[in-house]
């Protein structure tokens, strides 16, 4: 393995998922490539271009197949971003009235910010040392 490529998150909620990454992380929404449909699927990229999250409606993954949702994500427990502007974040998350929990890991000086998006899944927003 190389590295991790990207995260599908399959929603009811399109609109209000691709706003939550827009608003929360700036990623940029941006159309799939064919054949799969653009009212269906969104893709969202971070500053590099890279679509770090793929959101699809059920069905739009017909070769794939549908997924029974699980209690809030499933399996995985949470998805965790390496990120900038801890404080930034705090403020955003307060403005936006969004639930969030913080945590310091003081062994390594990690900064820690866990909030829900539309759908359920729990993000884990990590701020590194020279981060925060």
């Amino acid at each position: 393995m190389v590295r991790l490529d990207h995260i599908n998150i399959q929603t009811v909620k399109l609109a209000e998922t691709v706003a939550f990454y827009r608003d929360v992380l700036d990623l940029r929404a941006g159309d799939p490539p064919p054949p799969l449909d653009p009212a269906q699927v969104q893709w969202m990229f971070d500053v590099e271009g890279n679509a770090i999250f793929h959101l699809s409606t059920p069905g739009a993954l017909n070769a794939i197949g549908d997924v029974n949702k699980g209690a809030d994500t499933g399996a995985v427990h949470h998805v965790a971003l390496s990120c900038k502007g801890h404080d930034e974040m705090i403020g955003k998350l307060d403005c936006m009235g969004l639930h969030h929990r913080g945590n310091h890991v003081a062994a390594i000086d990690l900064k820690q910010i866990f909030v829900r998006d539309p759908n359920g899944v729990l993000l884990e927003l990590n701020y590194r040392k020279g981060n925060h």
